[in-house]
């Protein structure tokens, strides 16, 4: 991430200097113009230099760049001749000017110009999202997930992080739902699937959740907390263990009866209490079973208890079985949960 910000910021600087060049260079035409020609050039025109600006100065440029603009656009006035209508549209502009300035001094936090910055966070969001990408498995194992963000941003507060250990042949997946929805939960999202995908990579599946809770401890958020669900496989006999950190249990499919069972496992959620204890549920996954991974917001809504929604789940899913499990998730998450909440789901089939 360090390196990719150093990268990003070597580019934005030189960028930075030959934009602000070449938007001087056109506002000072456009004052030529203003004083050569004022009747026939609009004052509007100075709304293509300042947007510009908008979108490839940096925070340290821009308020000198909209400064010089509105500047040339006091200039222009002085050569028109001033009507109410001439004033209710240097006003406007003036306004335009004000809400650019504003943006910029939020954008310095980050540091780079508008386009750029952008295109950085862009980057590092699916840098860090392909630690979620599921690995590549056995040929009698199937996995794959679906993710829906809340009002369809590509930001979400639910993620997912995998890990495989070929030594020892033991698959690990993690669904985390952070609290909050949408872009409000996005940051901290963004932030702990980097350091889950580290921890479930470097630590045994035991130790997972309590190191999790740990680090979420230390970040001191006011709103610090996030439901997660782990399971843990060995490939090479189906066993399965499953440990839930407040987080909706996970259901399996039994190919030799067609039903669908529970796995309630106990957890406290994480980020709220030191030194807790994750029970773990065992399990084994035979030729023809599934279990599915999934967050709340697929089986809970403002008018419908989580039990009823993990039954319909339940249903969903025996009737989406008749398609094959090829994009069994994306019709399934489809089918349910709200477009106002966020929604993961996970797919683990041995075939």
């Amino acid at each position: 991430m360090r390196r990719t910000y150093q990268h990003w910021r070597r580019r934005a600087v030189a960028t930075e200097n030959l934009a602000l060049i070449a938007l001087s260079v056109l506002t000072a035409g456009l004052c030529l113009l203003f004083w050569l020609w004022p009747e026939f050039w609009p004052l509007t025109i100075v709304v293509l230099p300042l947007v510009l600006g908008s979108v490839f100065l940096g925070p340290r440029q821009l308020p000198w760049f909209v400064i010089f603009v509105l500047a040339v656009l006091a200039f222009a006035v002085t050569q028109q001749s001033v009507t109410p209508r001439i004033v209710v549209g240097v006003l406007v502009l003036f306004m335009l000017g004000f809400l650019i300035l504003v943006t910029s001094f939020r954008r310095s936090r980050l540091g780079v110009a508008g386009a750029q910055g952008e295109s950085m966070l862009v980057d590092l969001r699916d840098r860090i999202l392909r630690q979620g990408t599921l690995p590549e498995l056995p040929s009698e194992w199937y996995a794959e997930s679906a993710l829906r963000s809340a009002g369809g941003t590509p930001f979400a507060g639910d993620f997912m992080v995998t890990s495989i250990n070929e030594p020892e042949g033991r698959l690990d997946l993690v669904v985390v739902d952070v609290s909050g929805k949408g872009e409000d939960a996005g940051t901290r999202a963004l932030l702990l699937s980097g350091a889950f995908g580290g921890l479930l990579g470097a630590l045994a599946p035991a130790d997972f959740l309590p190191a999790a809770n740990d680090y979420l401890l230390r970040q001191n958020w006011v709103e610090g907390f996030a439901t997660a669900v782990h399971l843990s496989a060995d490939l090479a006999t189906g066993e399965v263990v499953i440990r839930s950190a407040g987080h909706p249990p996970a259901v399996q499919l039994r190919s030799g009866s067609g039903k669908w069972i529970v796995h309630e496992s106990e957890g406290p959620i994480l980020g709220l209490m030191p030194g807790v204890e994750f029970i773990p549920v065992h399990s084994v996954i035979r030729p023809g079973d599934a279990v599915l991974l999934y967050t709340d917001g697929l089986v809970e809504t403002p008018t419908r208890d989580i039990s009823l929604g993990i039954d319909r789940l339940q249903g969903q899913a025996e009737r989406e079985i008749l398609g094959g499990f090829q994009h069994y998730t994306d019709r399934l998450i489809d089918a349910l949960g709200s477009a106002d909440d966020d929604r993961a789901l996970l797919l683990l089939h041995r075939r």
